[in-house]
């Protein structure tokens, strides 16, 4: 049965699907995509994985995908980072089996993904994506979809995904935003970018960004022309979000502790959904943030969970009458609701510092900062700084190491060779040699069999032992009267 595409493709495998939840790295699990479509998710997509990973590693595609089997998780589309057309494709011929597409990640704008360079960081390479989609689309039994983020200039965007139609890419999902806008600099999302993109292709589209609630994914529609509407931290926020619900908070997050019972997660992932999920709860009761953040098993997160929601049902109590939500709130901070991240302006308020003070660079500007000062720290480095206040991160003051004369790493200081361990274990391997400095003994372990075998052979023969003694002894008698 050839595969279905474009328009075909999304009504009958998607089942027109119009709200869809969006990939989110150590996010969009199996039990949050449960709980989500439960609560009027149509379509979820996969965190994001790396394609590299998933072919070598059995363990990564098992505990990603490979799992247990799940009726209701469907449809579900599969996303990947890559930017090597042969890798993405074996990946993605791994994974096929498993879901309903395959998707190619060009939104990541993390510094990660600069590092790796995937995601956004290879949105203007476009013959590399050409051969990518290509490639897929002639080898996958499932169709191959993009996710992008926008340039610009609205022009050049419409170019770039007629690109991607053309050389196969079956739906498209357009964030509305550059991949310079991020974290602080988010700012607002182009609907106007994305609905040019949905009038300039014959393919079906998403549109992500500006999604707080169920009247925004309406009006994204309406404004747009796209087939649905994917959410990210509105989702995460509000799982019931595409229902057009606002429940308590405590029931979204006992009903998802009880789906993680059934279908195990790693606990970072629990810990981060429940801090989305109380994230203007945990700003009344600190300690219980502090509680949240230590915790080392799903009990102790499930008592965390309880005492937040005795909290919350004792304030309830305690309420008077006509009293409004603090903080400027649409809802009071036990009902699910959207989080409105700070702008650069607001974070600098709440720091209280300046914009004098360069208050406007994003989390991952301050990531790539290296040196001592704490205030232009990540706050991993400022963690390690405070466990050792006297932790330099000048990469100029950083020991110079010398380097192994195979590869360019840094070399063992006792190295017989000059060499890495990995160089020198390959040389000592070859050579039969010992390396000391490596704790590599090859050599003297091969001299060490050949001698035990050497006795092996006389005590499994002795007879041969036995004339050796004979000889010895002829010889010695010989020698006397030679003496003599």
């Amino acid at each position: 049965m050839p595969k279905l595409r474009g328009e075909a493709f999304w009504r009958e495998t998607l089942r027109s699907a119009h709200y869809v939840v969006a990939p989110m790295v150590d996010q969009s699990e199996l039990a949050w995509r449960l709980l989500s479509r439960r609560h009027g998710a149509q379509l979820c997509y996969t965190p994001m994985l790396h394609a590299q990973v998933f072919l070598r590693d059995a363990n990564y595609r098992r505990e990603n995908l490979y799992g247990e089997a799940c009726a209701e998780d469907r449809p579900l589309i599969v996303q990947f980072c890559a930017n090597d057309p042969e890798v993405f494709v074996q990946a993605a011929l791994l994974a096929q089996d498993y879901c309903d597409a395959i998707d190619l990640n060009l939104g990541c704008p993390q510094m990660i993904a600069k590092r790796g360079h995937y995601g956004a960081f290879l949105q203007e390479e476009w013959d590399l994506l050409q051969r990518m989609i290509l490639l897929a689309n002639e080898k996958l039994s499932v169709p191959i979809t993009c996710k992008i983020r926008v340039f610009p200039e609205i022009a050049k965007t419409v170019k770039y995904a007629q690109m991607l139609e053309k050389a196969g890419c079956q739906l498209l999902t357009v964030h509305g935003r550059t991949k310079e806008q991020k974290g602080p600099l988010a700012g607002v999302a182009s609907w106007e970018h994305i609905q040019a993109v949905r009038k300039a292709v014959s393919i079906p589209v998403f549109a992500n960004g500006n999604i707080q609630c169920l009247r925004d994914v309406e009006e994204c529609i309406r404004k747009t022309g796209v087939h649905g509407v994917m959410s990210a931290e509105g989702n995460l926020h509000n799982p019931a979000l595409f229902e057009g619900r606002n429940p308590l908070v405590w029931e979204m997050a006992e009903e998802y502790l009880e789906i993680v019972q059934k279908h195990p997660c790693p606990l970072s992932y629990v810990r981060a959904h429940l801090f989305k999920l109380w994230h203007h709860t945990l700003q009344v009761y600190q300690q219980l943030r502090d509680e949240l953040a230590k915790v080392k098993t799903l009990e102790g997160i499930v008592d965390v969970n309880r005492e937040l929601k005795l909290r919350c049902q004792e304030e309830i109590a305690n309420q008077k009458e006509g009293e409004k939500p603090k903080e400027g709130l649409p809802f009071f901070h036990w009902i699910c609701q959207p989080y409105i991240r700070p702008g650069p302006k607001e974070r600098c308020k709440e720091n209280g510092t300046s914009e004098s003070d360069k208050c406007v660079r994003g989390k991952r500007a301050l990531e790539e900062e290296e040196d001592g000062n704490s205030e232009l720290l990540s706050k991993n480095k400022q963690k390690k700084k405070l466990r050792n206040p006297n932790k330099s991160f000048d990469p100029s003051l950083k020991p110079k190491y010398a380097k192994c004369d195979q590869c360019g790493n840094p070399k063992g200081n006792k190295c017989v060779f000059n060499m890495c361990r990995g160089c020198c274990k390959k040389r000592a391997f070859k050579e039969t040699a010992d390396c000391p400095g490596h704790g590599l003994l090859f050599k003297t372990k091969y001299e060490k069999s050949l001698s035990w075998q050497s006795s092996q052979r006389v005590i499994q023969n002795p007879e041969i032992s036995r004339r050796g003694d004979v000889a010895a002894g002829e010889a010695a008698v010989l020698q006397e009267d030679g003496d003599s």
